[in-house]
């Protein structure tokens, strides 16, 4: 068994550093997973069928959800609808609201488009050699953590 050496404390600028490093990493392999796994649907797209998942909502939760003009959102649920992923019905209880819902095409897609992209990263968790590996995961646990402060 070998004892390992305490570390110092990080200094503000190696905390500063470390986050920037941190952040572009996550958006680097962020970006790369949305755009090279599937081509199926933009990006946009596949984050409204996963806000839908399991939960009905109306354009203007998706717009506030997804940080959107009502506009912006009312184009990208009519290109869904008439993809055949997503389906309208007219709100019960507001005559001025419609509810949108996955159709089963679109709870297809967005299996699949998650399949591609669990793939993809898969494809290179590969490559790496098991210290990695186990270091990521340590990491990942990490950065749940700081994702969720």
């Amino acid at each position: 068994m070998t004892a390992e050496t305490p570390t110092a404390p990080l200094s503000r600028a190696e905390l500063v550093s470390l986050s920037n490093d941190i952040r572009l990493a996550c958006m680097r392999i962020s970006r790369r997973v949305r755009f090279e796994s599937d081509r199926e649907l933009p990006p946009h797209h596949f984050s409204v069928l996963a806000r839908l998942d399991g939960t009905p909502r109306t354009n203007s939760e998706l717009a506030d959800i997804e940080r959107v003009s009502a506009p912006s959102m009312k184009r990208t649920t009519s290109a869904l609808v008439e993809a055949g992923y997503v389906s309208r019905a007219d709100d019960p209880t507001d005559g001025r609201q419609v509810i949108l819902s996955l159709t089963a095409e679109g709870r297809k897609a967005l299996r699949r488009i998650r399949r591609h992209r669990d793939e993809w990263l898969l494809e290179r968790f590969e490559t790496l050699s098991d210290d990695e590996r186990e270091l990521l995961q340590r990491a990942a646990a990490v950065l749940g953590k700081v994702a969720t402060k």
